[in-house]
């Protein structure tokens, strides 16, 4: 283990100090805040406890910020369904997207893999049909289906087009939702002015409120008498992603709809529209869409065994509150792809603990094809490293473990505490996220042996990848 590698696997399993610390990181000062991570404790494992394999719904916002939930410390936005469960599961600090931006992240997750090792991944995001997620590829819905499981993805799918690319043909049994990265809320029409509301492979006409109608679809999933096979739920939300419009508001989406057709290309990215006011009422729709969800996942009687997950795939965007992170979607400062990420299992994981433990996407796959007893396809093997041993058997994650990522013009490692990031402009820095999140002090001529060594692991795991197009 490297001499400047973090001792946070150790602090995670410490004391009290610890916990108050996790508390003053997400506080901001503010009531609500404060009486959602007041009582929590440092993680730590129930290893006595048993369960059968869970079910398993896994969530993601869009463009949600690291500090969008009050139990995160934003000070204006109310998130009480999802500060309950955070409450009821663990929370986690330092957890990361696959990627800065929406489909490599899914890539990461679907693949457990860097989004660089397919040629699909390298489009960030993607914007058009000639790529996608291969359909020979082996998924998290493949994998676990392989292994007995029932398999949906509802909402945003952003890995491909018709006709090449589909959920249906890569692992999944039931897609009903967007192919494309966003979509009118209530036209359905994509970037492209395609309409983009499908079940299956069909179109499928309804223009209600898309988050509505979402959330009726997967409420409605977690309900339906599976027998006794195990179920995945891939539930994405395009809420809270542009266009800035909420439910109710019909004469913005109009008009948004009417630039589309007329064939304004920036239409649906909304530059002229949205506000901190509109963006807040659109993460609290999402609150209160995720709290419907889990509100039928407790009637059907299968809460006490459905492992729940909700993060966002990737950092926030333009109304987002970020603090006290530096940059946002697209970058790899913290604020691009450190995302809020809550675990619930009742069965198995105890209640109001939190995590600081360095933990990303391709972690979250390979942990769930171990809960779910399926195994990884050898000739992919996974960079994620599972998670299982570490919530469920107290065991410590293996000791300076790396988190890569690159996009195009940056590149970022974290090994414990260290980053090592390269920004657009080219300098080489270090930064001690436990000392410093906003990224501000840059130690790299404080600790050149290190600097070296974590860029010498970036450009090791970088000549592994496919090379961007030109």
């Amino acid at each position: 283990m490297s001499p400047h590698a973090s001792d946070l696997s150790r602090r995670t399993l410490g004391g009290a100090a610890v916990a108050a610390l996790g508390v003053a990181a997400t506080t901001s000062g503010t009531g609500t805040a404060r009486a959602a991570t007041s009582r929590e404790t440092p993680f730590r494992a129930a290893a006595d406890r048993r369960s059968r394999r869970p079910n398993i719904l896994f969530i993601l916002g869009d463009d949600l910020g690291w500090a969008d939930l009050s139990s995160y410390g934003a000070p204006h936005i109310k998130t009480p369904n999802l500060d309950r469960l955070a409450r009821q599961g663990v929370r986690f600090t330092d957890a990361y997207s696959g990627s800065a931006t929406c489909s490599p992240t899914r890539f990461s997750l679907y693949t457990g893999r860097y989004p660089g090792r397919t040629k699909g991944g390298l489009a960030e995001p993607i914007a058009d049909r000639s790529v996608g997620l291969d359909p020979n590829h082996p998924t998290l819905a493949s994998l676990l289906r392989g292994a007995g499981y029932s398999t949906a993805l509802i909402g945003k799918w952003h890995c491909g087009y018709l006709p090449d690319y589909s959920p249906t043909r890569s692992g999944w049994d039931e897609f009903f939702g967007n192919f494309g990265g966003a979509l009118e809320y209530y036209s359905k029409l994509g970037l492209g002015g395609e309409y983009d509301l499908f079940e299956g492979d069909a179109e499928y006409k309804d223009l209600r409120y898309y988050t509505r109608i979402v959330t009726e679809r997967a409420s409605a999933y977690v309900r339906r008498d599976h027998g006794d096979k195990p179920w995945l739920l891939n539930l994405n939300f395009t809420t809270p992603h542009w266009p800035w419009i909420a439910d109710g508001d019909e004469e913005a989406s109009a008009e948004v709809a009417r630039r589309i057709r007329a064939g304004d290309r920036r239409a649906l990215f909304h530059d002229d529209g949205g506000s901190v006011e509109k963006y807040t009422e659109m993460v609290q729709d999402l609150d209160r869409s995720v709290g419907q969800v889990l509100k039928a996942l407790k009637e059907s009687g299968q809460e006490q065994d459905t492992l729940v997950f909700f993060a966002s795939d990737n950092g926030g965007e333009r109304f987002s509150y970020n603090w006290p992170l530096s940059g946002n979607k697209a970058s790899l400062q913290e604020g691009g792809i450190r995302v809020p990420t809550i675990v619930r299992w009742p069965a198995r994981l105890r209640g109001g603990q939190v995590s600081h433990e360095p933990v990303f996407t391709p972690d979250w796959t390979a942990t769930l094809l171990e809960v779910g007893g399926a195994r990884p396809d050898r000739a992919y093997p996974l960079d994620g490293t599972s998670l299982a041993g570490y919530l469920l058997r107290g065991e410590e994650l293996p000791a300076g473990r790396e988190l890569f990522w690159r996009v195009r013009g940056e590149r970022a490692v974290r090994r414990g505490k260290w980053k090592y990031y390269r920004g657009k402009g080219g300098a080489d820095q270090l930064f001690d996220l436990t000392a410093d999140r906003r990224e501000q002090a840059d130690r790299a001529a404080d600790e050149p042996e290190l600097l070296a060594e974590l860029k010498a692991v970036w450009e090791r795991t970088d000549a592994t990848l496919l090379p961007y197009p030109v």
